[in-house]
């Protein structure tokens, strides 16, 4: 394998250059953690990565603003999401790293570029371990009125940063039940739906088509409602990269993350396009609870579900918590794996007994310091890192489809037997997916909302990019 990148657009010839060892650097760090991850683990991870709260109570809003026509828009971000997922697929069934994409990055593009996807996403992940904190917490309190919210978020944090600095295997083990249970949940409420649409499910009578052509009919708000759904839609699937990055820590990292890619990607289909489906098929879109309380609640409510409201807290606080460990463990991985590459400061990637122990503790740090700020500035600090992290999935997406882009054609001429998963199409399949994240960006543009995100995500991504092209340029000039 050539450890020498494609040159940058935007760089100079010494700052396209991957340093020799940067391959070797991110085998050792991997073969310094543990293996204990199963195939099961790594199917659940896979499966269960993705299916979180914002699907149960996010896709309310995307309803809410593009009625029935939701289920084209979660089909189109969901035929975005597979080819990420197989473009990724490839990569990491030919190359296993715990740094992923930003392995992949690097080698392809740049130091650079896999310093700067992996400190986005590694911000990222520690944002998210506090948001859902945060999000757990309200529905722990409402069922014990007077707990301080910060006291069940620390709760939480101990759990999982014990879970954490313990063997690899207690993750993996979370993370199958978790995953486990949330699947068993989405596919009763698929069951429950599909028996009421054809009217045989006791109390119901068949809706027929009345919810998806009444209300101002399938399109109600036009394609700007459509727009905003299909915005809503495209960042509910973020959480496919955690299966590559427990995949270097699997048994045959080979075999299980392609298995897991390949299994996964339809039950992700079936799991979000078929639950928007029965969604608006059986409720009508512009009903209230959607947008209040959540889509599933609303749902199982008009079904006449008795406690709905606390089956789906049930259910949303699993899949807070599941994001929580799984967000937790991805962090101390991707930052384990850029120390290693010399991206970070060399006391973080420490790992002691097969686990990077110092690099969870700050993750898990950093998680509640936002947390925290929710409560000390919600005004001012808190929403502008919220809008910082908006639309990072989507610059990691690009860097992903980028890396494939450029890395395939390594591959067929080189190791054309690592070409264990391919992607479709190549080249068309990753071309198209490229046009579809820049029309994507055009659309947030469109909008203030998202807007808003699109630019302070851009000013983290320059910031960072800047930082790395200079920490490049140290290096090649140290070598020469």
């Amino acid at each position: 394998m050539s450890r020498t990148s494609a040159s940058p657009p935007t760089a100079g010839s010494e700052v396209s250059a991957v340093p020799a060892g940067s391959d070797v650097s991110a085998a050792k760090a991997d073969s310094a953690l543990t293996h204990g991850l199963k195939q099961r683990h790594l199917s659940m991870i896979a499966l269960g990565g993705v299916i979180g709260a914002g699907l149960f109570v996010g896709s309310g809003a995307g309803i809410a603003s593009a009625g029935p026509s939701i289920v084209i828009a979660y089909a189109i971000s969901g035929l975005l999401v597979m080819f990420v997922m197989r473009m990724l697929g490839e990569m990491s069934a030919a190359n296993p790293a715990s740094g992923s994409f930003s392995v992949h990055a690097e080698r392809a593009i740049g130091p650079w570029a896999g310093f700067t996807a992996g400190w986005a996403f590694w911000v990222l992940l520690c944002v998210a371990v506090g948001l859902e904190g945060i999000g757990a917490a309200k529905i722990v309190t409402g069922w014990l009125p007077g707990t301080p919210e910060w006291a069940c978020v620390a709760l939480f944090m101990a759990v999982f940063l014990g879970t954490n600095l313990a063997a690899v295997k207690n993750f993996g083990e979370f993370e199958f039940w978790f995953a486990s249970l949330k699947v068993a949940a989405i596919t009763l409420f698929l069951v429950l739906g599909v028996l009421a649409i054809l009217g045989v499910l006791p109390g119901t009578d068949a809706p027929g088509g009345a919810n998806l052509r009444g209300d101002g009919g399938f399109l109600p708000n036009g394609s700007n409602g459509f727009i905003i759904g299909l915005l809503a839609s495209v960042f509910a699937y973020g959480g496919l990269e955690t299966v590559t990055i427990a995949a270097a820590e699997s048994e045959n990292p080979v075999r299980g993350v392609a298995k897991a890619v390949r299994t996964a990607m339809w039950r992700i289909a079936l799991f979000y396009v078929g639950s928007m489906a029965v969604i608006v098929t059986l409720v009508p879109w512009d009903d209230p609870k959607v947008a209040t309380v959540g889509p599933f609640y609303a749902t199982l409510d008009h079904l006449g579900i008795s406690g709905a409201a606390e089956i789906m807290n049930v259910v949303i606080l699993i899949a807070l918590l599941s994001a929580m460990n799984a967000n937790i463990y991805g962090a101390s991985r991707m930052a384990c794996s850029l120390v290693a590459r010399g991206q970070g400061p060399k006391r973080l990637g420490r790992v002691s007994s097969g686990v990077p122990r110092t690099a969870v503790l700050v993750s898990s740090v950093f998680g509640f310091l936002c947390v925290l700020l929710s409560y000390w500035r919600p005004d001012d600090v808190f929403p502008w890192l919220l809008n910082m992290i908006g639309a990072v999935i989507l610059v990691v997406w690009i860097f992903i489809a980028v890396s494939q882009l450029l890395l395939r054609r390594r591959l067929e001429r080189e190791a054309p037997e690592k070409l264990v998963v391919r992607m479709w199409l190549f080249p068309v399949g990753t071309l198209v997916a490229l046009a579809a994240m820049a029309g994507i960006f055009l659309l947030m543009l469109r909008e203030p909302d998202t807007r808003d995100q699109l630019l302070a995500t851009g000013a983290l991504t320059v910031v960072l990019a800047v930082i790395g092209v200079v920490r490049q340029r140290r290096a090649a000039a140290v070598k020469n």
